[in-house]
Formats: structure tokens, C-alpha cells, sequence
């Protein structure tokens, strides 16, 4: 890609939205700049601190534990409380936690306050996800979900490098800069972001138009949108390996903890670099076929780990399955909000971050076990059988949906937020419809003006 046609395309990736967006994305990108404890844990316990290996592993298991069970308390709190209150206690509490967690020293102590941490810092992601799909128009949110996935990696490349330095000082204070550049978000969150929920519809209103009531048994008895939970899950447990995975089976084949921060540096660099003209490309293509694509890289991505031999071969296949993480992920988001009615949002959300969560528990078993017992060989191939079956069931799902089978609620247009009425009409159509508006029908972003 030409420079001149990579500055289009940056610039068509930012035009038309609203200012609240911004604002938004610029506190995810400083809450990931600082995110110093999720980075750094098992090294502060073992090298710092003295603890076992075993011990760590625990700590971190509880950390994930955490957001399993902050995903579903956040998702309602941000359906009754609504999305600036569940942010603001989210990121307050996760200042605190990640501070006082700096200062524990007794083992009980230290793992009870890294679930707290694993729950407060998780809190914040129902929130953020339903605010962004309150206040950008549906033609828009591949792209928006795209440039936030992109502030995460671009603020995780950055903290990763500077949380290095800073652990080379004093582990205390990176947890106090990370629960510093936390509260900076609460801060910024208080100050410029209003309240994005739509209001529901009064007593008075048309009847027939108002939404049934939504209760988490609402969400896990959504068939289909329980499949797409399912099929994250699938491809939760690829990308998770290659953080757990990936290290464990390259230290096994004799290379270096620095071999491998070079081979998954890849995957961050690639994003920062290719997140934004893909993203150009990709909003308005056919989402089925996207996360048909992306199922199947992610998977053989991983599989042909099976035969990398020297590091640049490793750092190879990080490039395949980069390149579907980087098609799934806004894709997969899109997919998420046109399955949630406007009122279940943050329920809805907190499920679906659910099987992130719930990855992260099961796949470092996954591949201690298959490593341990097999071979890693065995791992690589189950990822490619993941990936199989995930796009088998992107497939089967989309189809469904193409055949008109689900409608979802159509948006109530809040107070002071930007695009909802715009969109709401839009939003009544089926996920099939998403392909339709993204090959003609929507509005270019360039013409779209900058709030």
C-alpha cells in the first residue's frame, strides 16, 4: 500500500465520529498504557517477591477468576446504573486495588487483592462497549470497535516497553503509575463523557414499542447470541495460546524468554500498523465471510506452529494469525451489538466478555495439559480443529441470519447522544442487513462530518 493511499485511508478510518468516541477511545488508550500488574505479575511474584511458580499460577488464576465474575455483575450495573456510573466505579475501585495490591505482602493478602483487581479492572468493558454502541451510528461500529481494539494495542506495545524499564527500578512503582494513569480515565470519564443510555419509552408511550424486560435469563436463553459466545470461546482459546502457549512450547525447543518477546512483539506491531487501512477494507465486505476467513487463520495460524524451526519462522506464523485477529475482532464486536436489544446492552456485553474470561481459565490447562502429555505438536494441531469448527459455526449462524430469521430492537434515540436517531431505523434489520449497508447502502465515512 502506497503512502498516499495508507493517508486515505487513515483518514477515512477517523471521519464521522462522534466527539464522545474520542473521548472514549482516549481513555481506553491511557487505562492501556498503564496496564502494568496484567503484564508483570508472574514476574513481581517469582523474582520480586520470591514466590513459587505454582503460587503465581494461582494469583493469576484468580485474576482471571475475577473477570469471569465482574463480566456478568458489570453487565447488569451497566444496564440499571447506566454506563458513566459502572465506568467511573469501575476505574476508581481499580486505582485503589491495583495501589493497595503494591503494598501486600502476606500470601493470603496478595491473592485476595489480585481477584479484587481481576474484578475492579474488568468492570469497565460492559460499559465501554455498550457506551460506543450507544453513541456511534450502526454503519459506523466495525470502524469505531476497530480503532478501539487498535488504542489497546497501541497503548499495550507502549506500557509493555516502559513497564520493562520500570521494573528494572521498582515494582511499586509501576502498580502506582498504573492506578495513577486509572484514575486519569475516571477523571476524564467524570468530566467529558455524558451518559449514553437510551431512556426507555414512558408508561404513556406506544406499547408496541417498547422492549420486553431483560434479565440475564433473557441473555442465556438467546439461542443465537449464546452461539456467538460459543464460537468466542472457540476463538478466545486460539489467541490465548499465544501468550500461554506460544512461550511454553518455544522455552521447550530451547529458545530464549527475549526469542519469544521477539516473535510476539509481531503481533503488536502488525496492529498498530495494520488495524486501520484493513479496517478500511474490511467495513464493507460480508461479515459472515470475514469471520468464516478469520476462524480459519486464527486456527491454521496456530497449527503451522507445529512446523516453525528457526525464529523467523515462528515469527511467521504470528503474522497469519495477527492478521485474523485483526479481521475478527471489530468484526465479531459488530456482529455482538446488532444481536443486543438497546436496553440489554450492558448484559449482553458482559456475557459475551464472558467467554473471554472464561478462555482465559481454560486455555492455559488446555495447553499444559496436551504439552505435557503429548507434545506440543498436538496443541497446534487442536487449535487448527478450533478454528475449524469456529468457522464451520460462523457459517451455519450467518446463514440464518441471512435468511431473515432474527430481527433485533430497534434503538430508542437518547438525549445528547449523537447518531441514535440516525441509526435507529437501521438497526431493526437482521445481521444480514450489516452486509447489505456495508456494500452500498451506508453513507461513505468522509461524508459523514466530524462532530
Amino acid at each position: 500500500m502506497s503512502a498516499a493511499r495508507f493517508g486515505q485511508a487513515a483518514r477515512e478510518s477517523v471521519a464521522g465520529l462522534p466527539r464522545a468516541f474520542w473521548w472514549l477511545w482516549t481513555s481506553t488508550l491511557v487505562n492501556r498504557l498503564g496496564a502494568f500488574v496484567a503484564t508483570f505479575m508472574t514476574l513481581y511474584l517469582t523474582l520480586e517477591r520470591g514466590y513459587s511458580a505454582s503460587f503465581a499460577g494461582l494469583v493469576v488464576a484468580l485474576h482471571g477468576l475475577g473477570g469471569v465474575v465482574s463480566s456478568l455483575v458489570a453487565g447488569v450495573m451497566t444496564d440499571r446504573l447506566g454506563r458513566r456510573p459502572t465506568l467511573l466505579a469501575a476505574q476508581a475501585s481499580t486505582a485503589f486495588s491495583v495501589a493497595l495490591l503494591g503494598f501486600m505482602e502476606h500470601p493470603a493478602a496478595i491473592a485476595a487483592v489480585a481477584l479484587l483487581v481481576g474484578v475492579t479492572s474488568n468492570a469497565s468493558r460492559p460499559a465501554v462497549a455498550a457506551m460506543m454502541a450507544d453513541i456511534v451510528r450502526p454503519e459506523d461500529r466495525v470502524r469505531a470497535f476497530a480503532l478501539n481494539y487498535w488504542a489497546i494495542n497501541l497503548g499495550f506495545a507502549v506500557s509493555a516497553t516502559a513497564a520493562g524499564v520500570i521494573a528494572e527500578y521498582s515494582y511499586l512503582a509501576g502498580f502506582l503509575g498504573e492506578a495513577a494513569l486509572t484514575l486519569a480515565c475516571a477523571v476524564l470519564v467524570f468530566v467529558k463523557l455524558p451518559e449514553s443510555r437510551p431512556e426507555r419509552p414512558t408508561s404513556g408511550s406506544d406499547a408496541a414499542g417498547e422492549e420486553p424486560a431483560i434479565g440475564l435469563g433473557t441473555v442465556l436463553r438467546d439461542g443465537r447470541f449464546m452461539g456467538v459466545v460459543g464460537l468466542s470461546f472457540l476463538i478466545s482459546l486460539i489467541f490465548t495460546q499465544g501468550s500461554v502457549g506460544l512461550p511454553v512450547a518455544m522455552g521447550a525447543a530451547g529458545f530464549s524468554p527475549g526469542d519469544y518477546g521477539l516473535v510476539v512483539a509481531v503481533n503488536g506491531v502488525l496492529i498498530v500498523l495494520l488495524q486501520i487501512p484493513v479496517t478500511s477494507f474490511i467495513e464493507r465486505r460480508d461479515p459472515q465471510k470475514l469471520l468464516v476467513i478469520s476462524a480459519l487463520l486464527a486456527g491454521y495460524g496456530f497449527a503451522l506452529t507445529a512446523f516453525a524451526g528457526p525464529v523467523w519462522a515462528y515469527a511467521l506464523t504470528v503474522c497469519v494469525w495477527t492478521l485474523a485477529e485483526i479481521v475478527n475482532s471489530p468484526t465479531q464486536m459488530g456482529l455482538v451489538v446488532r444481536l443486543s436489544p438497546v436496553h440489554g446492552r450492558g448484559r449482553y456485553q458482559g456475557v459475551y466478555n464472558l467467554s473471554w474470561a472464561v478462555a482465559s481459565l481454560v486455555a492455559p490447562l488446555m495447553a499444559g495439559l496436551l504439552i505435557d502429555r503429548y507434545g506440543a505438536d498436538w496443541l497446534w494441531a487442536a487449535t487448527g480443529v478450533l478454528g475449524t469448527v469456529a468457522a464451520a459455526g460462523y457459517w451455519l449462524l450467518m446463514r440464518g441470519l441471512s435468511e431473515g430469521d432474527a430481527g433485533v430492537a430497534v434503538v430508542a434515540g437518547s438525549p445528547g447522544t449523537e447518531g441514535s436517531e440516525a441509526g435507529s431505523e437501521a438497526e431493526s434489520g437482521s445481521v444480514a442487513e450489516v452486509a447489505g449497508e456495508a456494500q452500498g447502502d451506508a453513507k461513505p465515512a468522509a461524508a459523514a462530518g466530524v462532530a
